[in-house]
């Protein structure tokens, strides 16, 4: 099992490209499940996740086609559709369910496996109940048999006037694919308003999906007999942009960030701007400076889009840990999204968690070199960060996790100014 190996202190400089957006890239390909004609796709990142829904596609009966880069694909149908998505595809990834709607909506039935992925919603329930409620609403009837939802509906689903009693990124891409060929008028409100889902809408329109926002949450779907083929570019992955964003801060550096929208994350770039962080934003770029030193900050709390994102607060909670006072994070989102908090420890942090709430008492020195592991995706990107401001060896084991959601981490870093190398074993 690879290792990843830090000899910190470093500094981060240069400039740096960012990938596409996994998130964004996900339902995209899950969508494609309602296509007769070929869709392509660019921008494509080259993580795990995106392998296992490629996978997960041609198990189902598409042809996938690469470019000799990979960063383009082709993905059109063969003669014999199959509407099976299996434990052993799916059990790695969460973003798996999001081929049980397309499937019902295209062919009036699916057998598909139960999701796995990153364990965040400790004793929360399962993480697809909102999936299947809002789904049975237009029209999709369903059994679970030994891990496995049996769906089906009589013709095609129907268009419903549906209100989410609470937002989710994942519920919110389902159904907003599930519509698409409906028949009659679907009229969604709570929606989730993450930059992927407008990807995903607007995706989704290019192919002829009669798809109008006319409320903040609220989106009109006009169902379509069929969507055409388009050629279409993923969005730049916001998550990995603030990580780099956090690197160059926590560190002192001088970083160019590459092939992003900074109009995206302007909640993150205003905490760090916060914290001293010097930055210009331009067209489709972001200049970030770090401070000589890190100013505290109080009361960050994780919500839904605009607000500060779930999938960050591990990789700031780092940043907090080196700066001068006392801070707090509140995790409104993820019961489960505090599993790095002792991993961080390990490394001389002092951090104290109570109620959803971490109380993070920061420190200009923070970061002796440890052995640490790696728990979830976003947890391995916070550790490996930690490492690069530590003084010393810092190894991190499961790197495996990181894996599924950044593409060439260790290559970029290294680019930047980061000792940081893979061993095995």
């Amino acid at each position: 099992m690879d290792k990843f190996v830090i000899k910190g202190p470093c500094k981060v400089r240069g400039q740096v490209l960012i990938s596409g957006s996994k998130n964004s890239a996900l339902p995209i390909l899950a969508s494609t499940l309602l296509f007769d004609e070929t869709v392509t796709l660019e921008n494509l990142p080259q993580v795990r996740d995106i392998d296992t829904m490629l996978n997960l596609l041609k198990s189902l009966g598409k042809i996938v086609q690469f470019s000799k880069n990979k960063k383009i694909v082709k993905i059109s149908n063969s003669k014999r559709p199959k509407y099976f998505a299996s434990y052993s595809i799916v059990k790695t990834m969460r973003a798996g369910i999001l081929v049980l709607g397309p499937l019902v909506a295209k062919y009036q039935k699916s057998i598909s496996s139960f999701p796995g992925g990153c364990i965040l919603n400790g004793n929360s329930g399962r993480p697809i109940d909102l999936h299947l409620s809002t789904l049975k609403k237009l029209g999709m009837k369903y059994e679970i048999k030994n891990g496995y939802i049996h769906a089906s509906s009589k013709g095609k689903l129907k268009g419903r006037s549906i209100k989410f009693p609470t937002i989710s990124v994942g519920a919110s891409q389902q159904l907003i694919i599930s519509s698409v060929l409906a028949t009659g008028k679907s009229l969604l409100s709570g929606l989730a308003t993450e930059p992927e889902v407008k990807d995903l809408t607007n995706f989704l329109k290019k192919a002829g999906a009669k798809i109008k926002w006319v409320g903040k949450r609220t989106c009109r779907i006009i169902g379509v007999e069929k969507l055409k083929g388009i050629r279409y570019s993923v969005m730049g992955d916001r998550i990995e942009t603030g990580t780099f964003c956090v690197a160059a801060t926590l560190t002192k550096g001088r970083l160019l960030i590459k092939n992003f929208d900074p109009k995206l994350i302007q909640t993150e770039l205003k905490i760090l701007k916060k914290v001293g962080a010097k930055i210009k934003e331009s067209k489709n770029q972001i200049l970030i400076q770090g401070p000589k030193k890190i100013k505290n900050i109080k009361n960050i709390v994780t919500k839904e889009y605009e607000g500060f994102p779930t999938d960050l607060q591990p990789i700031f909670m780092v940043l907090l840990c080196k700066a001068d006072g006392i801070s707090t994070i509140s995790e409104k989102i993820f019961k489960g999204r505090f599993m790095h908090v002792m991993e961080l420890q390990r490394l001389g942090a002092k951090i104290f968690v109570k109620n959803a709430k971490a109380l993070i008492y920061g420190d200009p020195n923070f970061g002796i070199g440890a052995e640490v592991m790696s728990s979830d995706l976003r947890a391995s990107a916070a550790l490996v960060l930690a490492g690069i401001t530590s003084k010393g060896v810092t190894t991190i084991s499961r790197i495996y996790h990181l894996e599924r959601g950044y593409e060439q981490f260790e290559q970029k870093l290294r680019k930047i100014g980061v000792n940081i190398k893979r061993v095995s074993g």
